[in-house]
């Protein structure tokens, strides 16, 4: 394990341990680690994108606490964070980030869980998976585009409405009494989220430079039949656009939504 201290930053809900004291380090606890800990009305309304921002730069871990569900001033703000860490998980995976970097835990006033020891169990986890990949002053560079393609997916509105509809979609039938089963939904997403990442990624290389579809095939280490796929539905959606063609190959640049 590298010696340097852990940094965790965790995002809690303004209502959970209100009266009890912050303290980052257990004085029992033998786990070195720097918490960074950031209140907010309600832990459904953190953006999934800041989320990816803070692993971009650096942290080894995040930390999320929120109400125990049914309880919530913001009646549902915990199940939409539930559905976001769950997209977010999937996000991290394909970034190549362990999605155990990221937990999300729950407190009530009935509970005697304290603060500190949610976040000293969260730091021991995290000496488990080990220092992020993206920290310190050299971090991997493939990871790096990994998770600003992720980042990039998470903006996407088709993303945004598919998590935000998972209990509709999976709970309500259709007016053909239709009704899309949970492992349905989950493979759904997973297509879905997988895709728009490696558009990102593509969108992201050829936004530095013109590309053909051999060079992005090994940057990205994927079928050369495969990119191009993508960029045809890329150029259907107006993302990318036939550069120049030098020889017989045709270079694609990214273009920027007007």
């Amino acid at each position: 394990m590298n010696p340097k201290n852990l940094r965790i930053v965790c995002f809690m809900c303004n209502w959970v341990f209100c009266d009890e004291k912050e303290s980052p380090v257990s004085q029992e606890s033998q786990i070195l680690f720097d918490a960074n800990i950031v209140r907010v009305m309600c832990i459904g309304r953190v953006d999934p994108i800041i989320i990816l921002e803070t692993f971009e730069k650096g942290a080894d871990g995040v930390l999320l606490i929120g109400c125990t569900p049914p309880d919530c001033h913001f009646i549902e703000g915990n199940l939409y964070a539930e559905r976001s860490v769950v997209l977010l998980k999937k996000l991290l995976a394909l970034a190549g980030l362990d999605p155990e970097r990221l937990e999300l835990r729950w407190s009530s006033p009935n509970e005697e869980t304290s603060f500190d020891q949610i976040l000293t169990d969260f730091a021991v986890q995290m000496q488990k998976v080990g220092v992020s990949p993206l920290s310190g002053e050299s971090p991997n560079e493939q990871v790096l585009l990994n998770v600003l393609a992720a980042k990039n997916a998470a903006a996407n509105f088709r993303l945004r409405v598919l998590a935000g509809r998972e209990r509709e979609l999976t709970e309500n039938t259709n007016v053909y009494g239709e009704k899309i089963s949970q492992e349905e939904f989950n493979a759904l997403t997973d297509e879905v989220v997988k895709a728009e990442v490696i558009r990102q990624k593509i969108h992201i290389l050829t936004r530095q430079k013109p590309l053909s579809v051999k060079d992005l095939a090994a940057i990205i280490q994927m079928k050369p039949h495969s990119v191009l796929r993508h960029i045809v539905d890329m150029r259907r959606k107006g993302m990318i656009g036939l550069d120049r063609v030098e020889g017989t190959t045709p270079l694609y640049k990214a273009l920027e939504a007007q």
